[in-house]
C-alpha cells in the first residue's frame, strides 16, 4: 500500500540520520520570501 511504501521510505530516511538546512541569510530570505515582507511606498 502507498501508507506502506511512505513508512517504509520514512524509516530509511530516519535511520540515516537524514538532515535539512533550513537556515539562510537575511539577503536570502528576502528574496526567498518577497512576499512576506512589505514593500515601502513613497
Amino acid at each position: 500500500t502507498v501508507i506502506g511504501e511512505c513508512n517504509a521510505w520514512q524509516e530509511r530516511r530516519n535511520n540515516k540520520n537524514a538532515k535539512i538546512n533550513w537556515q539562510f541569510t537575511a539577503k536570502d530570505a528576502r528574496i526567498k520570501l518577497k512576499r512576506l515582507y512589505p514593500t515601502l511606498q513613497d
